[in-house]
């Protein structure tokens, strides 16, 4: 079997995960107030019926033993039926009532965890994303809000209507006969203390079997993301035994958490048994002492077992608090996590009017790796400037250090004079448009993933921003024409059909700066022809980064920069350039108009 690391973490921080929990809950406190008053009623008509049922039981003995008059027994029976025939109906309705408060409660306290979590997470650092897989993202977020109905549960169908039950039990048996009272306590006791004893040791088979089942969904996530590749080279058969691997770890370790139950269910069976016992041994002396009729022993029994059946339900519950608190840990960890990037307090909202770019100094290391040592560049207003160099040289990310989806070691980067660090995050990429290297685009229409970057934009500019990235002819050719879905992540497009929609996107988004990294790459020649002369006129009055490969693309630029080992190497138009003996002139003879090496 592949080695397949599952953490064994054993500690689960209940109280910070029952306090996050209870802060949510806190929203409805007033809902949790009358539902304890519903579970009070409810619970509270159990021990009356088997006092009515106890009653039945005694009139009927004195009945057979000619102490009651037919007629008498019949005058004694009729309200004491009608009180049991009268609790069902009380016990169903206050239940409807019950649950549909319950669904209420729970549906919101679902969603209200699901939406704050969606949300925290979505605006954690690009940093945070990228060394967090997919997959167990999407499984903790899901698992850890399903678990809000597990632990809602065992409070409202567990834990609080045993706690009114072992009371009621107690004053009520104790009142009919001391000592089956105790013996009732001693087993309820020994009861509740066994099985809390084996939830504990359930607690780290439950947190390997959730960390396994995460590394299992992570893996399902990351096989069918890659589908295409497995296709490429024919390792269907690689990753099938790679999930029988995880699969097999995963089906070890359930089993191992199910077989904690063995021991425990098995002891909680001998320890009703014993109380069982003595239970009837000590009510038969009360018996035979005359102290406890046969409905007073009808009652004792009948109440007994009702609290074994809370009980059962008891031991359940803790069981289930533990392995929804083991879900909520999973979660709530996540609401540890602060975002690395962080607005400054009192930023301000970022205004252009020019769209002037200023690097300076940047230094930057990415995981003890140096990318950028004191780069510092000027981009004047409305030029074109073009980043080019070898891969690795840091061109993509001095786009994301633009972007400030990550921070700088040293250095500042300006724009009209504003530090990204004075303003908010949120006016700064919203004054950016970018055409990515690699485009992903929303399982959703063609029209809604050209639209997501100005979703107030009128329906004819939509459709001029189609034409300009030359999709117009693409489109009409579509069943469905702009509401074709395009599949996860794009993939039902061609690339070059993609990157036009993304540079549609961007025309959209009309920003003063552009950002374009490797926007043509993934075109044909004749496409990307002309596509670049409809970029030279939307370029026009806006301050563009290129960012390219092929030099080819980028001749027609204002100045361009090669970026070696994190710093500027050279600078200049092309032809300057190109006469220059250094890494421009020789990445030009190696390409002549094809791609770096």
């Amino acid at each position: 079997m592949a080695d397949i690391e599952v953490s064994d973490k054993e500690f689960i921080d209940f109280s910070y995960n029952f306090r996050v929990y209870l802060g949510f809950l806190k929203k409805y406190k007033w809902r949790c107030f009358f539902l304890a008053g519903l579970i009070f009623f409810i619970t509270a008509l159990d021990p009356l019926f088997n006092i009515y049922f106890g009653r039945v039981v005694d009139a009927a003995t004195q009945y057979l033993n000619n102490q009651k008059t037919l007629g008498e027994f019949e005058t004694l029976l009729v309200p004491l039926l009608g009180v049991l025939l009268a609790i069902p109906f009380a016990r169903a309705l206050a239940r409807w009532q019950n649950l549909s408060w319950i669904n209420r409660l729970e549906s919101r306290l679902i969603a209200d965890i699901k939406r704050y979590f969606f949300n925290h997470i979505l605006s954690l650092s690009h940093g945070f994303h990228t060394s967090h897989k997919t997959g167990s993202l999407i499984s903790r977020l899901i698992r850890g809000s399903g678990a809000v109905e597990t632990m809602t549960d065992v409070f409202v169908f567990q834990f609080i209507p045993i706690l009114f039950q072992m009371a009621l039990s107690g004053v009520l048996i104790a009142h009919v006969t001391q000592p089956v009272g105790w013996v009732v306590l001693a087993t309820v006791v020994s009861y509740m203390g066994f099985s809390y004893y084996f939830v504990l040791r359930q607690r780290r088979p439950n947190a390997m079997y959730n960390n396994i089942s995460d590394v299992e969904k992570a893996n399902i996530s990351d096989v069918f993301t890659n589908i295409e590749s497995i296709k490429y080279f024919a390792k269907e058969r690689d990753m099938e035994g790679r999930f029988f691997d995880i699969s097999e770890k995963t089906r070890e370790l359930q089993q191992h958490f199910w077989d904690q139950y063995k021991v425990s269910e098995s002891g909680q069976y001998f320890i009703v048994g014993i109380g069982t016992f003595f239970l009837i041994y000590f009510s038969m002396g009360d018996i035979k002492a005359k102290t406890l009729s046969m409905g007073g022993f009808v009652f004792v029994f009948t109440q007994f077992g009702t609290l074994l059946q809370y009980l059962s339900g008891f031991v359940m519950g803790i069981r289930n608090m533990y392995r929804a608190v083991a879900d909520f840990e999973d979660l709530f960890q996540y609401g540890k996590v602060d975002n690395e990037i962080k607005d400054k307090p009192g930023a301000k909202t970022l205004h252009l009017e020019k769209g002037a770019i200023e690097f300076r100094n940047l230094v930057f290391t990415y995981r003890k790796r140096p990318i950028l040592s004191g780069f510092t560049l000027k981009v004047p207003a409305h030029k074109r400037v073009a980043v080019v160099g070898p891969s690795g040289a840091g061109k993509t990310t001095l786009i994301r250090l633009l972007y400030r989806l990550y921070d700088l070691e040293r250095g500042e980067i300006l724009l009209d004079g504003q530090g990204i660090r004075e303003v908010t995050q949120t006016s700064l990429r919203d004054s950016l448009s970018m055409v990515p290297q690699e485009c992903i685009l929303f399982d959703d229409t063609l029209y809604n993933n050209i639209a997501f970057s100005n979703t107030e934009a009128p329906r004819q500019k939509v459709f001029q921003a189609m034409r300009f990235a030359q999709l117009e002819k693409f489109i009409e050719g579509l069943p469905s024409k702009e509401n074709t879905i395009v599949g996860e992540r794009g993939v039902k497009l061609s690339g070059g059909e993609k990157q036009r929609v993304s540079i549609a996107r961007a025309l959209l988004a009309d920003k003063k700066i552009l950002v374009l990294d490797e926007a043509t790459s993934s075109l044909d020649s004749e496409t990307e022809h002309e596509i670049q002369k409809g970029l030279q006129g939307l370029m026009k009055g806006r301050t563009c980064i290129l960012i390219a490969h092929r030099l080819s693309t980028i001749m027609s630029a204002d100045i361009i920069v090669v970026l070696d080992k994190g710093k500027v190497a050279q600078q200049g138009s092309h032809r300057e350039l190109i006469r220059k003996p250094g890494l421009y002139r020789k990445l030009w003879n190696l390409q002549k108009g094809g791609y770096i090496e």
